[in-house]
């Protein structure tokens, strides 16, 4: 869910240039000097999330990240028998070549070459399908933290929530400022009645 993260910190930057904006934009004349100092007054209420903590805790994060994880295994033994399918011919082929003519063994091998080559194209093929998958997960993912956070920042008149983590820009934040865990206990608690709502209609 390495995107997820990526993504999330794009509104840190974003923050930084607006709080850099807000607190330090200083005028020349008087009047100008006097409406940032009115900006400047204006109060701004910020929190933050830790997004590694909140990926590892967050249900749908860990159900959503073992679907994708179970997808890649069934993908792969495809591929891998698919794989074994075609060196079983070739080796049948090597086996046997002494006992064809040329004109068999030719024909032999362009079969073989033109499996080869579908195989690569079939292994290219799996792992697009992989990549928008991962694609998908994670930007539904985005969307469900992102939709909660703009109406828990509404609902608790935050104007900026960041991302805080390790080499994300942010040297400090106050523990005061965490609302990690409540944004995961809310995501959890919305995530377990979509669920149980989800149950419901599938056994009507």
């Amino acid at each position: 869910m390495k995107n997820l993260s990526l993504i999330l910190n794009v509104v840190l930057f974003v923050a930084v240039a607006v709080l850099y904006f807000l607190h330090f934009s200083i005028q020349s004349n008087s009047e100008e000097s006097s409406e940032s100092t009115m900006v400047d007054s204006l109060p701004v209420n910020i929190a933050y999330i830790n997004s590694d903590t909140l990926l590892k805790n967050y249900e749908f994060s860990k159900v959503a990240s073992d679907q994708l994880e179970n997808r890649k295994d069934e993908l792969q033994a495809e591929y891998e028998n698919r794989a074994r399918g075609l060196q079983t011919e070739i080796a049948n082929f090597q086996r046997n070549a002494q006992n064809m003519t040329i004109a068999q063994a030719r024909a032999v091998e362009e079969d073989l070459t033109k499996k080869q080559q579908n195989l690569m194209r079939y292994q290219e093929t799996l792992s697009q399908t992989l990549l928008q998958e991962e694609s998908k997960i994670s930007n539904e993912l985005y969307n469900k933290v992102a939709n909660y956070l703009r109406d828990y920042g509404l609902a608790n008149n935050y104007q900026i929530v960041l991302t805080y983590q390790k080499g994300s820009g942010v040297l400090y934040a106050n523990d005061s400022l965490n609302i990690t865990r409540k944004i995961i206990s809310g995501l959890n608690q919305a995530y377990q009645l979509e669920s149980e709502q989800a149950d419901t209609v599938a056994t009507q």
